[in-house]
C-alpha cells in the first residue's frame, strides 16, 4: 500500500498541519478522527487494516488529517466564542486547502475522474464533523458515513449559541432550511449513512435526533441502529465500516 507523509504550513491555521495519504488510486475519501485525534489514528487505531481491500484494489485513497477538538470542542477552559472561530478555521482548512489538494491527487496525479466531490468519514464527534461538512457542503462531499455520531455543538459548547456555533450544529440549522434548498435536492441525489449502536457508551438519541429532522425535511439517508450488543468501540466501527462501504461504492 502506497503511503504518503505530509507537514505543510497552513496560511488559515496559522501553523503547520499534518496528514496522510493512503493509496494509489480510486475514489478520494476524508477521514476524521475521534475526538481529539491526530492524522495518525487511521493507522494506530487499525482502520487502515478494514479498509485495506478497497485502498489496494485501486477503489479508493484515504486522507487522514487532524482534528483541532483540543482548542475547540473539548477546550472547555476557553471562552466558546474564541473556540468556535477556531473550529470555523479548521472548517475552512478542510473545504479551502485540503479539499483542492485531495481532488488535484485523486484527479490529475491518479486519474480518478469522478464527480462530483469527496466522501467524508468518521466515528463518534469525527461522525458529527463529517456530517456537518457533508451538510454544509454538499458541492464538495457527495457521500458521508457516520458512525457513532454526535449532531449537536451542545456537545462541546453547552448552552453557549452565536452564528457560528449555530452553523456547526446540524440539528439546529437543518430544521431551518427551506423546503425548496437547492441542498436537499443535492443531499438526495448524494449517499448518506448514519449508524449507531443501542449497547455500552452508545448515545442513539443524537442519531434519532438527526433523522427526525432529516425525515421531516424530506431529506433521505440510511440510518441503521446496531443492536444492544452494539458498543461505541472500534471492533463495531470496523464491522460497520465492511457492512457499509459496499453500498457507498457500488456506482463506481
Amino acid at each position: 500500500m502506497e503511503i504518503q507523509y505530509y507537514r505543510e504550513y497552513s496560511p488559515i491555521m496559522g501553523r503547520d498541519m499534518e496528514w496522510k495519504s493512503y493509496g494509489h488510486a480510486g475514489r478520494p475519501v476524508l477521514y476524521i478522527p475521534c475526538q481529539d485525534g491526530r492524522f495518525y489514528d487511521f493507522e494506530n487505531f487499525k482502520m487502515i487494516d478494514v479498509w485495506a481491500p478497497w485502498i489496494e484494489d485501486g477503489q479508493v485513497m484515504v486522507f487522514s488529517i487532524d482534528t483541532i477538538d483540543g482548542e475547540a470542542w473539548s477546550n472547555q477552559a476557553g471562552h466558546p466564542s474564541w473556540r468556535i472561530q477556531r473550529f470555523e478555521q479548521w472548517v475552512a482548512y478542510i473545504t479551502d486547502e485540503m479539499i483542492p489538494f485531495i481532488r488535484w491527487m485523486v484527479n490529475e496525479r491518479n486519474g480518478w475522474t469522478g464527480e462530483p466531490g469527496v466522501m467524508v468519514f468518521g466515528c463518534s464527534l469525527g461522525a458529527g464533523h463529517a456530517a456537518n461538512l457533508f451538510f454544509r457542503r454538499p458541492d464538495l462531499f457527495d457521500s458521508v458515513l457516520a458512525l457513532s455520531g454526535v449532531y449537536t455543538a451542545e456537545y462541546g459548547f453547552g448552552s453557549y449559541m452565536d452564528e457560528l456555533v449555530y452553523m456547526n450544529s446540524p440539528v439546529h440549522y437543518l430544521p431551518n432550511m427551506a423546503p425548496d434548498h437547492p441542498y436537499i435536492e443535492m443531499y438526495n441525489e448524494r449517499k448518506a449513512i448514519f449508524c449507531t449502536g443501542l449497547g455500552p457508551w452508545e448515545l442513539p438519541d443524537y442519531t434519532r435526533q438527526l433523522q427526525w429532522i432529516m425525515e421531516s425535511k424530506g431529506i433521505h439517508a440510511w440510518v441503521d441502529y446496531w443492536g444492544t450488543d452494539c458498543s461505541h468501540d472500534w471492533y463495531w466501527w470496523y464491522r460497520q465500516v465492511e457492512y457499509f462501504l459496499p453500498f457507498l461504492l457500488e456506482d463506481d
